[in-house]
């Protein structure tokens, strides 16, 4: 659904507004989505470790990232409620002749959305009217609830790319629907898990970025100390994985969705012995100009051997393939999404290697800028990987059943471009006030904890961290990682 600059001459007038309105929604949402399903984890992974270890400070971070979690909740209602209503009011014909196939999809997402609402409640509420044990338990049902709302999007996307589960009849409409194999279609496996680690590499970079621009400014204590690690550490370690399975859904397209594959990888020809492009530009008449050409590694990642055949775009007719135009943007999008998996595993392997040497930090303050880099260069390839799936599809909304073009509202062009302009206007102010928000949070953090280290009454429930007040750190007094029951200094996640 995202735009393209090429459209076909017959495609009408309102298809380039509505593809730029979801493009833009569907965008802006995707960078709380990462949040939204791994924070409520790595938040219960450093609440597990304050209640073993009785460390204040990892209660204390988990507290706030817990409030964070709420407000970005709550920032991802808007966002979320706009997508949903675009999906009827933008692709009517979309929803009205598929609906009753992958819907269930959207119902599972919507229960899970709702479900996540009251466990969060329940989950601040807690922080102190609950027994820890008791809190803790009442929390472990959230990273679950942000799975199952994983699951129905994915398995709506998913069936989008691969639908199955169902006939149609002679007007060419669904029939004979079988719900569970419209939802477990052949790629549904290889994306979910693909998204979830996703999630989980990226909330974990951007949580660690914050603390690591807080020990690029010298604030070595423990409580920015524990805060990079934790996070840091699931990143670092899923990282390899992530990038495993990212080898394994782009072999399932090459499987289930040739043609889709050949736009990635910008193949013209059906051959053998097919190079890889990293970057390079794609003509309409299949040319290739700029980029960086390896000889046979298409062929060789695709099917472990040079021999293996590669299915090109000119195999299919125009009307059925992406424009050379839309192949380039998947093509640069994929190829920016593997350089920066690449980098990241560099970063985690840094970290490892030190960590499994020297039980320690690195030193370098190279490495704490690149895990400040991170969480950025994460969310950028979040957006790479949808705008992958997304364009490569092109031109079928659903996979060689229905068209972008067929789907889309009778709504004239002109209220289109105005509801765009809106929701611009809106999506600013959303996001303006969910930074300015988290801003006013780290300054109320950053004063809660110098009045405490002075010793003076803080006059906030912050003076006390959840099960227990904090004890004062000594003048000079530095602890290392992984020490326990100092009072943080510095800024807090935001």
């Amino acid at each position: 659904m995202y735009t393209t600059v090429h459209l076909l001459a017959d495609a009408p007038a309102q298809l380039l507004p509505a593809r730029e309105l979801m493009a833009f929604t569907l965008a802006s949402h995707i960078i709380l989505v990462p949040m939204g399903v791994a924070l409520p984890f790595i938040t219960l992974v450093m609440h597990y470790r304050g209640i073993r270890r009785k460390d204040p400070v990892a209660l204390l971070l988990a507290r706030r990232w817990s409030a964070v979690m709420a407000v970005q909740f709550a920032v991802g209602v808007v966002t979320g409620t706009v997508l949903t209503f675009e999906f009827g009011l933008l692709w009517p014909g979309l929803m009205g002749r598929w609906g009753d196939v992958f819907g269930i999809g959207f119902g599972v997402e919507a229960w899970a959305f709702f479900l996540e609402a009251v466990l969060i409640a329940i989950y601040l509420y807690g922080w102190r009217r609950l027994k820890p044990r008791t809190h803790f338990l009442l929390g472990l049902p959230l990273p679950v609830t942000a799975l199952l709302g994983a699951f129905g999007i994915l398995a709506a996307n998913s069936w989008m790319n691969t639908p199955q589960g169902f006939s149609l009849d002679s007007d060419g409409n669904p029939v004979d629907v079988h719900i569970w194999k419209a939802i477990f279609t052949p790629m549904f496996g290889p994306q979910y898990w693909h998204f979830v680690v996703a999630m989980l590499v990226t909330a974990g970079y951007v949580v660690a970025g914050v603390y690591a621009v807080g020990l690029l400014r010298g604030r070595r204590d423990h409580y920015h100390r524990l805060g990079f690690t934790i996070p840091f550490t699931i990143a670092a370690v899923l990282t390899p994985v992530q990038l495993m399975l990212g080898d394994s859904i782009a072999r399932s397209v090459f499987h289930k969705q040739p043609v889709k594959f050949a736009a990635t990888e910008i193949v013209w020809k059906t051959d053998t012995h097919v190079p890889e492009y990293l970057f390079g530009r794609m003509h309409p008449d299949g040319s290739i100009s700029g980029g960086i050409k390896i000889p046979q590694l298409d062929s060789i990642l695709a099917g472990f051997s040079p021999r293996t055949e590669v299915t090109g775009l000119s195999s299919v007719p125009a009307s059925d393939r992406p424009t050379a135009t839309q192949a380039t943007i998947a093509h640069w999008a994929f190829d920016l999404m593997v350089v920066i998996g690449s980098l990241l595993v560099l970063l985690a392997l840094w970290y490892g290697l030190v960590w499994l040497r020297n039980r320690r930090l690195p030193d370098s303050k190279w490495f704490f800028r690149g895990a400040a880099c991170a969480g950025v260069a994460s969310v950028v390839a979040v957006e790479c990987g949808w705008v992958t799936t997304e364009v490569g599809r092109q031109p079928w909304i659903v996979y060689q059943n229905m068209r972008v073009a067929e789907a889309v509202t009778s709504t004239r062009s002109t209220s289109l471009w105005i509801m765009f302009g809106l929701v611009i206007v809106v999506y600013v102010f959303v996001f303006g006030s969910f930074l300015a928000i988290l801003l006013k949070m780290r300054t109320g953090w950053r004063l809660a904890d110098e009045r405490q280290a002075a010793g003076r009454p803080v006059g906030v429930p912050e003076a006390d961290t959840p099960y227990g007040p904090r004890a004062p750190v000594p003048a000079g007094d530095v602890p290392a990682s992984g020490s326990g029951g100092s009072a943080p200094t510095g800024e807090g996640p935001s």
